[in-house]
């Protein structure tokens, strides 16, 4: 499933208090003290989604006590683009307990989207790693072959089943690729738990 720009707008009102906090909290991050919910690394395109779509996500994975960041926010972060800012990237996604991508066609093509995820493949392995796939309203996917060999957020509705016949609950879920060309789905809420 591919969401489209939009598909998160609720989330940011619904949580907008818990999104300003988490602005707050990544502008002071620290990649070195034990923080109380699971650190979530949000890769994205800068100059491709605009401020309240990626409120709408944060407010999405805050529903989950996750706590997010975002490297636009951090006031560690140099003034201008260096070996520093490269530093201090990939001390995060070291520290943090996940990785998410959020894959727009622009972040797919972005050298430093596809750079963190070269780091986080590293230091997460594929089990904390997550694709969230995004495109514009009324336009076509592009999406990445490598990119298919890592888990992807995805929305079941509650219309679909298990193999077993038993009903999958409407929700945000990881869905991971096996050998066997087939898939595993687990709640996001589980995914996000697992820091191991």
């Amino acid at each position: 499933m591919i969401f489209t720009r939009g598909d998160f707008n609720g989330y940011k009102s619904l949580n907008e208090q818990a999104v300003n906090e988490s602005r707050q909290r990544t502008r002071y991050f620290s990649a070195t003290k034990p923080y109380s919910g699971t650190t979530v690394f949000i890769s994205h395109k800068h100059d491709d989604l605009d401020l309240g779509e990626l409120d709408g996500v944060i407010g999405m994975l805050k529903q989950h006590n996750v706590i997010p960041y975002i490297d636009s926010m951090d006031n560690k972060m140099p003034e201008h683009t260096c070996a520093e800012t490269a530093k201090r990237i990939k001390q995060v996604i070291e520290f943090c307990d996940k990785f998410i991508l959020l894959a727009t066609n622009s972040a797919i093509e972005s050298y430093w989207c596809n750079w963190e995820v070269g780091i986080g493949d590293v230091r997460k392995y594929k089990n904390h790693i997550a694709i969230l796939p995004m495109k514009d309203v009324g336009k076509n996917y592009n999406g990445n072959e490598y990119l298919k060999l890592y888990s992807s957020i995805e929305y079941f509705d509650g219309t679909r089943s298990y193999s077993n016949g038993d009903n999958i609950s409407a929700g945000y879920y990881v869905r991971t690729p096996t050998e066997e060309n087939n898939y595993n789905i687990e709640p996001l809420k589980n995914w996000l738990e697992k820091r191991y």
